[in-house]
């Protein structure tokens, strides 16, 4: 994701902003395995099924799923931002293009919640992603 290593000051809005597009295109190729990579390895997942999804290899399998029932067309627009060197977090409205029963097109949105952990090289990382 994000990389900053090289500066000694954090535009954290700009790191999510960057960070929600790379989410955004790994999301909008089907990616599941790439989406899965931007999380460190303890994440946690809280989609509004109310199940937990833990670490990459769950996630992928989660977005992997949703990949197969037709989502797509994913966006991300930050509300806020904030944080500091160790974690950083970031508030979004979100919509995709999902499947009706029909096979129609069928918008979805709401509201997103994430925290990343900054790594080593200044990489942001996620540590929690909720949405509803």
């Amino acid at each position: 994701m994000t990389n900053l290593a090289s500066s000694t000051s954090f535009d954290v809005r700009a790191e999510i902003t960057q960070a929600y597009a790379d989410w955004d295109s790994a999301f909008n190729k089907a990616d599941a395995k790439a989406i899965a990579t931007a999380y460190v390895s303890n994440a946690k997942v809280l989609p509004p099924t109310h199940q937990i999804i833990s670490g990459p290899a769950e996630i992928e399998i989660f977005f992997g799923g949703l990949f197969s029932s037709g989502f797509a067309d994913h966006k991300l627009t930050i509300i806020d931002a904030g944080g500091d060197e160790k974690v950083v977090y970031g508030t979004a409205r979100w919509s995709a293009n999902g499947k009706g029963a029909d096979g129609s097109r069928q918008a979805a949105g709401g509201i997103a919640t994430h925290v990343f952990e900054r790594q080593a090289d200044g990489s942001l990382k996620l540590r929690l992603h909720t949405f509803n």
